[in-house]
């Protein structure tokens, strides 16, 4: 609610009020269940306080949802600001919930904050993310690393999944040790870092990079006015339904972001007071050589969103492919697209394949060495805003989505 509020007070047009009605209005009316939510709605059967969801025989696509306790929620945000919920009856709840774990000072304190973007060049554009503790950063690593190797113009050939995900490998395989709050997003992506890394990766095999030495229900929307104001936004609770836990009286859930920290005593990302967890949320923007917008994309997708971004990124900048044609093209992933990409030796990593990749790839990956996993389903929904050469603005929701939408009003 805090970046609600901050992002509002510098950049908002319209009162903050008029902005969270029509978000109450769904609340109080009620609105038809997507087919995801009731089919995801029985994983949060008696969980005390989810009984919006609750139907004999599990919620069925296009009942009718309501949500009275948010909707008077949001009327105390509308009417008192950043007060009407943490000073209100979410706060007051929130903090008999939590048992000593929250107390009024922490609440009191305003969360949000401003950061500096940081950002690196590839294919003849400059990529923008979200600093640490933001796994963002992977998203320009990767690309950078990319740009300097001989991607072929066909993404049907195997070459192409076999080098983006060699640069994703490479560029995220030390992210549980280098990903905490203070991590210093520049030195992340600097190019003396990154230059070994790039040439360790062969055209006609797999390499490895060095195995680490410690163990180790996502939104995303843009949007672009017609002054050229561009949002890459992503809301999540993590994993599905959050924490599973609803506040009481509220009918909000918790997230579940602590799942970041590490529990390993010294480490920089260890769980203590007043820190922030190492994350998955990586929205990206790309302008062009002379700092003009030219996209607006991100994904879900938990540890694989770097990985999404990047093919999108490799579609879009270097094929020249329109945003329709990126999006719903097929993909490949780390592992099982999940929270713990990174866990393990990396020869232990497999890639995984979409069920409509091209037949060339699963071979193709084998013979330079990668462990294949055929079928695999599909991971990540991503959008995409790109400003074309004509200046016209092109979008694309992702069909994977059953709820996804792309529309120019």
């Amino acid at each position: 609610m805090d970046g609600w509020l901050a992002l509002h007070e510098r950049f908002g047009r319209l009162p903050f009020a008029d902005l969270l009605a029509p978000a109450g209005q769904l609340a109080n009316n009620g609105f038809a269940a997507s087919p995801l939510l009731a089919g995801s709605a029985r994983r949060i059967e008696g969980v005390p306080g989810a009984d919006d969801y609750v139907r004999p025989g599990g919620l069925r696509p296009g009942e009718r949802v309501t949500r009275p306790l948010v909707a008077a929620t949001l009327d105390a945000i509308a009417g008192r600001g950043r007060e009407g919920f943490y000073g209100g009856a979410f706060g007051e709840a929130l903090i008999a919930l939590g048992a000593g774990l929250f107390t009024e000072s922490d609440l009191a304190q305003p969360l949000a904050r401003w950061a500096a973007p940081i950002s690196g060049s590839a294919w003849g554009h400059r990529i923008w993310t979200t600093p640490p503790p933001s796994q963002g950063y992977l998203i320009p690593a990767s690309a950078w690393i990319a740009d300097g190797l001989p991607l072929p113009g066909d993404p049907d050939d195997p070459a192409w999944p076999h080098l983006l995900a060699e640069a994703a490998s490479w560029a995220g395989h030390d992210r549980p040790d280098v990903l905490h709050e203070h991590a210093d997003g520049r030195s992340l992506l600097a190019e003396s870092r990154l230059a070994p890394r790039r040439a360790s990766i062969a055209p006609a095999e797999r390499t490895a990079p060095p195995t680490r030495t410690r163990p180790g229900g996502t939104t995303y929307l843009c949007a672009v006015d017609a002054t050229g104001m561009a949002v890459s936004l992503i809301n999540s609770n993590a994993a599905g339904w959050g924490a599973h836990i609803v506040v009481p009286g509220t009918g909000i859930f918790l997230q579940n972001r602590g799942l970041g920290f590490n529990l390993e005593t010294g480490h920089p990302a260890e769980l203590a007071p007043g820190r922030r967890p190492p994350h998955t949320l990586a929205p990206a923007l790309v302008t062009t050589a002379d700092r003009r917008l030219r996209a607006v994309l991100g994904t879900m997708g938990g540890d694989s969103q770097p990985q999404i971004v990047l093919q999108l990124l490799a579609r879009l900048l270097h094929g020249g492919q329109p945003p329709g044609t990126a999006v719903a093209a097929p993909r490949w992933f780390l592992g099982d697209g999940g929270f713990d990409i990174w866990a393990g030796a990396p020869d232990d990593r497999v890639i995984s394949l979409e069920r409509s990749a091209p037949p060339r790839w699963a071979p193709g990956l084998r013979t330079r060495g990668h462990t294949v996993r055929p079928d695999a389903g599909s991971v990540g929904h991503a959008h995409v805003i790109i400003r074309r050469a004509d200046g016209l603005f092109a979008g694309a929701a992702d069909p994977r989505a059953t709820g996804s939408l792309a529309a120019g009003i």
